[in-house]
This record gives C-alpha cells, sequence and structure tokens, in this order.
C-alpha cells in the first residue's frame, strides 16, 4: 500500500509538471505568432507540417543569433574561416558520408491510434521522467537542509534518488547499445518492458521498429529520362569536407584550423514535432576543426567548454544547460556529446559536439579518387586530418531564447504584465522611439531621433495609443529600450528612456541616447563575458 500511494503521488506530481510546462509552450507558440515573430507556413492553404515561417521580428531575432555565433566563431578565431557551399551536391557525396546507407530513425507505430513515433524519443522521454522524479527528491532535500545541503553526497547516498537515476542509466545504456548493432528487437522489447504508452492513447499495442531514411530525394535535368537523381543535404559539414583542400591551401591554413558555416538542411522527419524544435527545413551552424591525428580528444574537451561558454555568455542561466554524453556513437564518431537545454518539454539537445576521427576526409579520398590530406612542415609528412565538429540548429537556438525570455510578471500594483526579455544584443528592435502625444512638434523630434539611431540600430517609431500601452507593446515584443519625448525634450533636448526589464526611467539628452544604447546591446560587451 505504501509502495503504491508513493507512486502514485510520484505520478501526480509529474502530471502537474507536464501540465505547467504544456501551458508555457502554448503560451510560446501563441506569442511568436501574435507578435510577428513565427507563422506557419502557408497558414492560407492550411499550413504544411513542420514548416515554418519566420515573420518580420522572428527574422531580425534569427539574424542576430546568427551574427552573434558568427562573430565568436569566425570573427574572433584567427584559425577560423568561414564557407557557403550549395545546397545540392553530387549524390556520390552521400554514399561516401554513410547517409545512404545509414542516415535512419527507428520509428515504431501504434496499431491502435496509427500514430507513428520514433522509438529512441520514447525511450528517453521515459528515462527523462525519472531523472524529473530525481530532481524532485533533490528538491525537497534541498529545502528541508537549506545551506548545508549537498547535492552530490545527497544523489550518492539516497536509495530513492539512486533508484532513479540508475534505472535511468540502465534503459539508455541499453537502448544505445541495441541501436549501435542494429537491433531493433531488443529496442521494441526495451518498449515493452517498460510499458512505454502511446502518449495520446495510452495503447501499448506496438509493430515491430524499423530503419526510415531521412533523406529528401529530388532530380537535377531537363528530361525525366535524363535526370541525376540528388539529395537535398541532410547537413552541411560535408560541404566543408570536400572544399577542405581548396581552404586550406587558398586560405594558406595551418593546422588546427577550422571551417565554419551556416546554411538550411532537409530532412524528412517523420515525427516532427514540438514547433520549430524538429522541423524538415531548418537552419545548422557548424563549424568543422581539422586537428593533428591523436590531439583529437585535447580539441573536443576545449570545444566543449568553449562552446558552454558561450552559450552561458547570453545569461539565460546555468541550470538551463547541462552536458549528455553519447552511449550510441555515429559511425564516424569516437567520442561525442550534446549539450542539452531545459525547453519548455524537458532537456533536449541544443548542440553536438562530436569527434569525427578522419572518417569523413579519407571516405571522399577513396570515392573521388582525390587525395585530402596536409601537408605539415614540421614533420616534411602528409597526412589526413582529424575532426572536431561543433554544431548548434539555430531554430532550436532561437526557441531556446525565446521560450526562457517569455515571463509573465506580477507588478507592485498588483497588475501584470507580459515581457520578452530576449538578451539585447540580440533584440529584434533595440530602441522605440515614443512622442508623448501626437502634436506639438513631438512626433517631428522623434523622427529625427530615429534617423540618427538607424545608422547604428535597428529602431522603431510607435506613436499609437497611450504612452503605457505602448510600454506594454515594446515589452511583449523584447525591446530593451523605449525612448519618449516630451514637451520638455523641446527645452532642453532631453528625453526619458525606459529600460524593460527593471522599468527604470531616466532623464538623458538626446546626444547621450547613442553611446547608452550601444554599452548595452553591443556584442562586444556580451562576448567578453565568456
Amino acid at each position: 500500500m505504501i509502495f503504491r500511494a508513493f507512486f502514485k503521488n510520484c505520478f501526480y506530481i509529474f502530471a502537474t509538471i507536464m501540465a505547467k510546462q504544456e501551458d508555457l509552450f502554448k503560451n510560446v507558440v501563441s506569442h511568436a505568432k501574435e507578435y510577428g515573430f513565427i507563422f506557419p507556413s502557408s497558414e492560407i492553404y492550411d499550413g504544411l507540417s513542420a514548416v515554418y515561417d519566420y515573420a518580420q521580428n522572428g527574422v531580425e531575432l534569427k539574424k542576430n543569433i546568427r551574427e552573434y555565433w558568427w562573430k565568436a566563431m569566425v570573427q574572433m578565431h584567427e584559425n577560423i574561416v568561414g564557407l557557403d557551399a550549395a545546397i545540392l551536391m553530387h549524390p556520390t557525396t552521400w554514399k561516401a558520408s554513410g547517409h545512404v546507407d545509414a542516415f535512419n530513425d527507428p520509428l515504431i507505430d501504434n496499431k491502435d491510434s496509427k500514430k507513428r513515433y520514433r522509438a529512441d524519443v520514447l525511450i528517453e522521454d521515459y528515462a527523462e521522467k525519472l531523472n524529473l522524479k530525481a530532481k524532485k527528491e533533490i528538491e525537497k532535500a534541498r529545502e528541508r537542509f537549506g545551506v548545508a545541503f549537498d547535492e552530490e553526497q545527497y544523489k550518492t547516498t539516497n536509495p530513492r534518488v539512486m533508484e532513479y537515476l540508475s534505472k535511468e542509466r540502465e534503459i539508455l545504456e541499453r537502448m544505445g547499445k541495441s541501436l549501435g548493432n542494429g537491433d531493433l528487437d531488443d529496442v521494441k522489447a526495451l518498449i515493452e518492458e517498460l510499458e512505454i504508452a502511446d502518449p495520446e492513447t495510452g495503447s501499448r499495442n506496438w509493430t515491430d521498429v524499423k530503419q526510415f531514411n531521412l533523406m529528401f530525394g529530388t532530380k537535377l535535368g531537363a528530361s525525366a529520362e535524363n535526370a541525376m537523381d540528388l539529395y537535398l543535404r541532410p547537413e552541411t559539414a560535408q560541404g566543408i569536407f570536400v572544399n577542405f583542400l581548396n581552404v586550406q591551401k587558398t586560405g594558406r591554413m595551418k593546422i588546427p584550423f577550422g571551417i565554419a558555416q551556416t546554411g538550411k538542411a532537409f530532412r524528412n522527419e517523420i515525427v516532427a514535432r514540438q514547433f520549430i524544435f524538429r522541423m524538415r527545413e531548418f537552419e545548422q551552424m557548424e563549424m568543422q576543426f581539422f586537428v593533428k591525428p591523436g590531439e583529437e580528444m585535447k580539441w573536443y574537451e576545449y570545444w566543449k567548454e568553449t562552446r558552454l561558454k558561450w552559450h552561458l555568455s547570453l545569461g539565460l542561466g546555468k541550470e538551463n544547460y547541462r552536458f549528455h554524453d553519447h552511449e550510441k556513437l555515429a559511425h564516424y564518431a569516437n567520442a561525442a556529446a550534446d549539450i542539452e537545454f531545459n525547453f519548455p518539454f524537458g532537456f533536449k539537445e541544443l548542440e553536438g559536439i562530436h569527434s569525427r576521427t578522419d572518417f569523413d576526409l579519407k571516405a571522399h579520398e577513396q570515392y573521388s579518387g582525390k587525395k585530402l590530406q596536409y601537408f605539415d612542415n614540421d614533420t616534411n609528412s602528409n597526412y589526413v586530418p582529424y575532426v572536431v565538429e561543433t554544431s548548434v540548429g539555430l531554430d532550436r537556438m532561437f526557441l531556446a531564447v525565446f521560450a526562457t525570455s517569455l515571463k509573465e510578471e506580477t507588478l507592485e500594483d498588483g497588475s501584470t504584465r507580459t515581457v520578452l526579455s530576449l538578451p539585447s544584443v540580440l533584440a529584434p528592435t533595440k530602441a522605440a522611439v515614443l512622442p508623448l502625444v501626437k502634436k506639438d512638434g513631438l512626433p517631428e523630434v522623434a523622427q529625427k531621433i530615429i534617423e540618427d539611431l538607424k545608422w547604428d540600430f535597428n529602431v522603431a517609431y510607435d506613436e499609437k495609443d497611450a504612452v503605457g500601452r505602448r510600454y506594454r507593446r515594446q515589452d511583449a515584443l523584447g525591446t530593451p529600450f523605449c525612448i519618449t519625448v516630451d514637451h520638455q525634450t523641446l527645452e532642453d533636448n532631453t528625453v526619458t528612456i525606459r529600460h524593460r526589464d527593471s522599468m527604470a526611467q531616466d532623464r538623458v539628452k538626446i546626444s547621450d541616447l547613442r553611446g547608452i544604447i550601444n554599452e548595452e546591446v553591443s556584442v562586444r560587451n556580451w562576448l567578453m563575458k565568456m
């Protein structure tokens, strides 16, 4: 009876947490559309599943994230350069890379609901529930013991927490081993042993697990008879590998060096879900770092640390990140880890750091018949470099920033406000200029301020509604500053500048605005936090 009551209580706690997360996620999706960040694609034709359009504010936020990554990755590293490879590549590229034979997802169908799921995701979600239970116990203990609480000791001594974490680890290790060995029967057996049910219907009537290739096929040619079969690229990395020697020679690059790229990739996700987290058309920000064989693990650890610092520089909360080391390694890797982020639906992969060995360059050597080697002047020898990869999804990064920044705040007077407290360096609009009234020459002064600031910042003009409502609108859009032009401005050339997060208001000279805004939104100042 005690055991049954305990698990009933755990289920209630978990259900409550999941309901709150679901409500938050619905708010994120709704806010993104209402305020012009993301629209369903082709919405007038009822949309296209798992495809989205970035709206007027979303495209600015996305661009700013991309530029923040590019400056940190390329501009701040003398030995990393950029590339923009074509989306369409020779079809043998994907045979050499292993995508034709091995780029698959393990899928399982529910016979009753007719819904299709990724088998590995079902198992990972089950394991995450165990992790959440352990976290709940840890938080209860933290409240009980206060500052004297030692989390690491509690994890290794409390039987209940140890059981949850041990079970989670056991499940993920077994799944990783089974997928690595291609033992899909054991993957299904694991789902059945854990009594994992269809998330929508509760049915446990599952089909066998099957592999499904994720690449989109297309054709190149004027006629069907002579057309060449091509693929839309499922990743951007291969464009870097096939251009390795071109970049190295023309840039006179010395090992170690990197090639960075951002761009669209396409995957025929059967189980696309969770808004822009998993889409069929998405954008990657990748960097392939070429190193001397035997030094790859040193650089692998370096890039793990460096990439986490980049994420933390945005101030989204250290507690929202964690590393997850892969149990199942891809066919090209000898080490792999994910930086996971605490999305509204739990911790999921945000960025991958992989030690890809020399697999890619050697495979392209074999299939192309061309040497892709580096001549080392120090050792007077040729070798195929090893590669350490960092790859972050731009759309997932957008979701992480947007969802974490969206907040409902209760103010001192009891009223509430919705604020999108984006890192100001990423905010679509840096400042909104508001004339207090639409007369007496105030709009003209506001427009002059706009004309001056727009050379350096993306700024907006807003004169509709009372100034308080305009503040609220700009809060919801994530604008860091509101600049109000009033009658005093006509007398002494000062304005009121309001700070989004604190709502504090300062009286400043118009001539000081550029410096005040720049201090807050400068990429330099944010990246210096790394």
